[in-house]
């Protein structure tokens, strides 16, 4: 892929040409006490080590330079709560103390004489004590234990913007019920407010998963403009048009499935390079940039695919550390080159380069097009910064210094972009979702079927029940009726299905929304023959903790009304 050195970026005018928002949607499923390795806790500490201490420390050296990252970060509600309870953080120190004692381990081995002796390997060793050293001395002392307190307190700094989700990342167009949407969004919102001190502005709709209003239905942003939030983002085909799908979803009473094929839908005409209205209530939506996302994502040629970039999936077999590059995308993981981190950072370098010239070039051509300085909006999964791409955190680091001293992009989070550019246009959007075929196929298909009747059934249930116990004064009943309510937003976390549809992990989602509809089941029995079993309703509230504050009261049936 081409390259453009920074000399040459010097050249460039500073009069603005164009925004560029740039989103991290941080989110992984809960696994409080629900495994280890290779799915379970261990996953939220890898992601800490790799992604989350490394992105804090990124937007802190920044702004240690004077430089305010803006980068918009979301964070759902359900990793808000993992990374904040004293059990997760109790476990990390664990973890990291455990990854420092086998990088030593390693140093020695490859230190002695004889036929472990490595001095290629023996750098790497030393690279990562120096590396897990400095994570976990950041982890207690530069962060204090307290990373969600450190994005909070960024925030407040104005260097970044944070954004909520839904509380447990459903997937918002095939709950059945207003009130399974509204008390999901309701406790994202909530939870929000007692993490960061705030009301939140921005919002990330779950898989990009948008329904628009369907009969006596209304869109989903109903519920966002009611509870207050200013803007979502969506994929890029949403605005552009030309994407055809298949609907398949769940109607009637505890779901049977329906399949409806769809008529591709025609280019719209419009663009990403603005944001739009909704129609029916003002909240704005931004869309995806095809190729500033292409050129990160992609399989092919997106930056993280450089065989000089660290292999994500060869591990040592005794330390698990990493020690090989990717070397190529067609080489087995038995001929994998060993890794060398001056070289990545070289092409590293390169990448960033690339990266901001194109942003450079893309709003250039477009403000010479119309006239208008535009937006490109790139959103990514942050745990693909640092966690699958090592070196992916360094490059964020690199393309936000890059732009704010070599080119005439002003990098904005997204509330900042709104107040300076309102947007003009109002739409409608279609169905859709980032999944295949642009629709609901990843998380409703054949082998997943199965789950949304149970979904429907939990959700209708949990109204019903919540009415009934709204106003208890019994403390055990009102215990149990908060459970109810945690274990109902635990099921319909759209992880379950995409993982099951994925095959990345099919036995364990299926145990994890099998366990919670147990849990499920047992707190409604006691709740309707009001009789309660202490010792369980103790056991699955030391395990299924998050959401303290969750009330009964944002599940009753909700009121349909009309816009303003």
């Amino acid at each position: 892929m081409a390259s453009l050195r920074t000399k040459g970026l010097k050249r460039y005018i500073r009069v603005s040409v164009g925004s560029f928002v740039f989103m991290l949607h941080s989110h992984l499923p809960y696994y409080r006490k629900a495994g280890m390795w290779p799915f379970g806790e261990e996953s939220v500490y890898e992601c800490i080590a790799e992604s989350y201490i490394p992105l804090l420390n990124a937007i802190g050296d920044l702004a240690d330079e004077g430089i305010q990252a803006k980068l918009t970060i979301g964070i759902t509600p359900v990793l808000a709560e993992q990374l904040s309870d004293e059990h997760f953080k109790a476990g990390f120190d664990k973890f990291i103390a455990d990854k420092i004692e086998a990088a030593q381990k390693d140093e020695k081995l490859y230190s002695v004489r004889g036929e472990n002796s490595n001095p290629n390997k023996l750098l790497l060793a030393r690279f990562y004590v120096n590396l897990f050293n400095h994570i976990q001395r950041d982890w207690r002392e530069r962060w204090q234990r307290d990373l969600i307190g450190a994005f909070k307190r960024f925030q407040d700094a104005g260097c970044i913007e944070v954004a909520t989700s839904a509380a447990t990342h459903c997937f918002s167009p095939l709950l059945e019920t207003d009130s399974a949407i509204f008390a999901q969004y309701k406790t994202g919102v909530e939870t929000y407010k007692r993490h960061f001190g705030r009301d939140p502005k921005g919002f990330w709709l779950p898989e990009c998963a948008y329904r628009p209003a369907s009969g006596k239905r209304p869109p989903l942003e109903k519920w966002l403009h009611e509870l207050g939030l200013q803007y979502f983002f969506t994929e890029s085909f949403v605005i552009k048009g030309g994407q055809s799908a298949e609907m398949r979803r769940v109607i009637g009473p505890y779901g049977s499935i329906e399949y409806i094929p769809a008529a591709p839908r025609p280019e719209t005409g419009l663009d990403t390079f603005e944001a739009f209205w909704l129609k029916e209530y003002p909240v704005a939506v931004m869309g995806r940039h095809e190729e500033a996302g292409y050129l990160v994502w992609s399989a092919d040629q997106g930056y993280p695919g450089d065989g000089n970039y660290r292999e994500f999936h060869k591990k040592d077999d005794n330390s698990g550390l990493h020690y090989w590059k990717l070397t190529s995308k067609s080489t087995d993981l038995g001929a994998k080159q060993l890794y060398n981190p001056e070289a990545a950072m070289t092409r590293l370098n390169e990448n960033s380069d690339h990266y901001v010239g194109f942003l450079q070039q893309c709003l250039t051509d477009h403000l010479k097009r119309t006239g208008e300085p535009g937006l490109v909006m790139a959103s990514f999964d942050t745990e693909l910064f640092g966690h699958w791409w090592f070196e992916g955190v360094t490059w964020i680091k690199e393309v936000i210094k890059k732009l704010r001293q070599y080119t005439a992009v002003t990098m904005r989070t997204a509330s900042e972009y709104l107040e300076a550019q309102q947007p003009t246009k109002a739409i409608e959007l279609p169905e859709s979702s980032w999944g295949s075929g642009g629709h609901w196929q990843v998380w409703l298909n054949n082998e997943t079927e199965w789950m949304w009747p149970i979904i429907s059934e939990c959700e209708h249930t949990t109204e019903t029940l919540c009415q009934m116990f709204e106003n208890t004064t019994d403390d055990t009943a009102r215990r149990a009726i908060k459970q109810l309510c945690r274990e109902n937003l635990l099921i319909q976390s759209s992880d379950w299905p995409f993982l099951v549809t994925t095959g990345q992990a099919k036995v364990y989602a299926k145990e994890r929304f099998e366990g919670h509809y147990e849990r499920f089941k047992d707190l409604a029995k006691m709740l309707r023959e009001n009789n309660f079993d202490n010792n369980r309703l103790s056991e699955i509230e030391s395990i299924d903790n998050l959401f303290p504050d969750v009330s009964p009261s944002w599940f009753l049936s909700q009121q349909v009304s009309t816009p303003a």
